[in-house]
């Protein structure tokens, strides 16, 4: 492969690294908004309702004024995206009614996991993994494994149960997406992946008929921070890294939304972290370090296309 090639790979992958890791700080603060949301009393399953309706709402508003031509989609191009809506959607429900049971430090750990989901997943489809991002993964899995030590607190294992699955949730819609990415331009999947899952927790909402309480101005806050900064602007940013990078890549990189989540817990919930946590912290930030080499055999979705592959993988 020559050098006039090989650059512009390097570009974006280096374009993928910028995105997936602004969509990290993005998704870092999901626990924070949400406990400071469960503070002003909005129920778990109104908080994931209401936060992804504010997000779909606002991102068709930006859509029709400045996005109009990327609205159009093919049917058969639509069913990808909302499919990926639909398990995005149902691991919301999860996430947050799991987060009403442990800190946001924890929750945030227990679905940091995520990662191995998507090696399974991924490993199940065919890809191949190489011998350093099982390293990375060994790294990261000690990592977690030292956040979460407790110290021998008493546990909700409910909630551990709800966050585990939230995140094998997400893995899923990871892995869904890498394939939906692949000749449909991201921006068009997260606006319909969005108004899938609206649907999803809207209709599971109503379903588990809760009465509709009204919601205090620091709720509502909380519900649109929620909404627009890691509900919207993180998923047009990781699906755009998706493209670029695939669902392994992604995946790890996203792990240190756990660092964004554990910092804001600290400053803003009074959450502390022992120091055999922060020594897991550390061995997390070195697996974020090594995603700068080639670790994953795997090839973009955005590389594929350009070669006229993609097919090859059906």
């Amino acid at each position: 492969m020559g050098s006039d090639e090989v650059r512009p790979q390097r570009t974006r992958r280096a374009g993928g690294v910028t995105l997936a890791l602004l969509a990290t700080f993005c998704f870092g603060w999901a626990p924070i908004f949400g406990k400071l949301a469960y503070r002003a009393h909005v129920p778990p399953l109104t908080l994931a309702a209401t936060r992804t309706v504010v997000a779909a709402g606002a991102l068709w508003v930006f859509y029709l004024i400045f996005w109009r031509r990327l609205i159009v989609v093919r049917w058969h191009k639509l069913m990808g995206a909302v499919g990926m809506g639909v398990i995005n959607g149902l691991g919301s429900l999860f996430y947050y009614t799991g987060l009403v049971r442990v800190d946001a430090s924890l929750g945030q750990l227990l679905y940091a996991l995520y990662p191995i989901w998507v090696f399974v997943f991924l490993s199940a489809a065919g890809h191949r993994v190489s011998r350093l991002a099982v390293l990375r993964l060994g790294l990261t899995l000690l990592g977690v494994y030292l956040l979460a030590y407790a110290g021998g607190a008493t546990i909700d294992w409910l909630g551990v149960m709800l966050m585990i699955t939230a995140g094998a949730a997400y893995a899923w819609h990871l892995v869904l997406g890498q394939w939906t990415l692949a000749d449909v331009d991201s921006r068009t999947v997260t606006l319909y992946a969005l108004t899938a899952m609206a649907v999803t927790v809207t209709v599971a909402r109503l379903l588990s008929g809760q009465p509709w309480e009204p919601i205090s101005a620091p709720g509502w806050t909380a519900i649109l921070l929620l909404g627009l900064i890691p509900t919207a602007l993180a998923r047009l940013m990781v699906f755009a890294g998706l493209r670029l990078l695939g669902g392994v890549q992604t995946s790890l990189l996203g792990l240190a939304e756990l660092l964004v989540s554990l910092l804001m817990a600290f400053l803003i919930l009074g959450e502390r972290l022992t120091p055999v946590q922060w020594l897991g912290g550390g061995i997390m930030v070195l697996s974020m370090l090594l995603s700068g080499r080639d670790s994953v055999e795997e090839i973009s979705w955005d590389e594929l296309l350009r070669q006229g592959r993609w097919r090859e993988l059906e």
